[in-house]
């Protein structure tokens, strides 16, 4: 049984009041995001709307504490390297730093981010990075690109939102037909 069957048969089997807290777990999880979290819930019975809004929920969630906690480690080496850059300088200010910050382990995962990230920006990484990478590995590399919290929740958020909705119209609609 793998993990999708797992959360079909525990929606299934709690009361309904707990179904969308299932769901909503269930988006918190990479590669299954709010996308397999609301078709999850559909299929579970869940009306359409609840599901949806449950995934959406549960995604957004587990989204915003990855990036607060990317964004502050990269905060605290940026910090880390500045001191240090002082340090040797002679405890003179200097602004530099954050140049030498840089991972240095490309990765061919980071690679493809990095090209995509130049080539279309935040909002396109955020919009079409559910198709490449889960949302939560896409968050974090925002943020330790050192881009801002606000704009890479935003464009997440506007991400998470779009796929869902669009899946939970798809699976929504292939339920009714059957039923």
């Amino acid at each position: 049984m793998n993990l999708i069957e797992t959360f079909q048969d525990l929606v299934a089997q709690v009361p309904e009041l707990v179904q969308p807290l299932i769901v909503a777990l269930a988006g918190a999880i990479p590669f299954i995001e709010g996308e397999g979290a609301v078709s999850i819930g559909i299929i579970g019975g869940i009306p359409p709307v609840v599901a949806a809004i449950a995934a959406i929920v549960g995604n957004f969630l587990c989204v915003l504490v990855v990036v607060l906690v990317s964004s502050g480690a990269r905060q605290a080496v940026v910090n880390r390297s500045r001191a240090k850059a002082v340090a040797l300088a002679g405890g003179g200010t200097t602004e530099e730093g954050a140049v030498g910050t840089a991972d240095t382990h490309s990765t061919p995962r980071r690679e493809k981010f990095q090209r995509a990230f130049e080539r279309y920006g935040v909002p396109g990484v955020s919009l079409l990075g559910p198709l490449l990478l889960p949302t939560q590995f896409t968050a974090t590399m925002l943020a330790a690109s050192g881009v801002g919290k606000a704009r890479i929740l935003f464009w997440q958020a506007l991400a998470i939102i779009g796929w869902t909705t669009i899946v939970a119209v798809i699976v929504g609609s292939a339920v009714y037909a059957i039923r």
